[in-house]
């Protein structure tokens, strides 16, 4: 297993949507093994296949469930469906995420509160995932990045001018930017 360097925003992987996983081989496998690697070390609660340069529709989350016991997975293809979220300006208390992909920062963003989630695993069984609350943040986060949406571009006009200055200031927002958790610093 080794730990992948993540993309950072400007990257077209993570401005495309992803292609459907056709087969579940072996180097699929060995890439979901260090997709988990990869999302421990960051550490985050989720990680996309194109966030580590690969332009698949698989992504991996990790986070306690409700009683506390690990909830943690795969799922390979997925298909989201969510309860429409409630109008008006997310609370940046509750309602604030960050992302690996635009490492350090964190902006409120109004998700739905229900989602489904349905896929395979990677033995090819069906996944169901019918969640609430952060692990419901946690799935549309994920899902967004196999459509090529980074959650900046769901942020309130006043955020996303912030996030543009820490882009132009960090240097990214191009191609080639990348970072290694547990290597690079976090500002890559």
């Amino acid at each position: 297993m080794a730990v992948l360097p993540i993309r950072i925003m400007g990257d077209p992987v993570l401005h495309s949507p992803a292609s459907p996983v056709a087969e579940i081989t072996d180097d699929i496998r060995t890439l979901v093994q260090d997709m988990f690697e990869t999302m421990d070390a960051a550490p985050g609660v989720g990680l996309a296949a194109p966030q580590v340069g690969v332009g698949l529709r698989i992504f991996t989350y990790s986070y306690p469930d409700d009683d506390g016991a690990p909830w943690r997975g795969v799922v390979v293809n997925p298909e989201l469906w969510m309860r429409p979220f409630e109008p008006g300006e997310p609370d940046p208390d509750d309602e604030s995420e960050g992302c690996l992909s635009f490492p350090g920062e964190r902006f409120p963003l109004r998700r739905s509160d229900k989602v489904v989630v349905i896929g395979t695993d990677l033995e090819g069984a069906p996944v169901r995932l019918e969640v609430d609350g952060w692990r419901a943040r946690i799935l549309q986060h994920e899902f967004d990045h196999l459509d090529g949406v980074l959650y900046i571009d769901r942020i309130g006009d006043g955020e996303w001018k912030t996030a543009q200055k820490i882009a132009r200031k960090r240097g990214w927002g191009r191609p080639g930017h990348a970072w290694t958790p547990g290597v690079d610093d976090i500002d890559a």
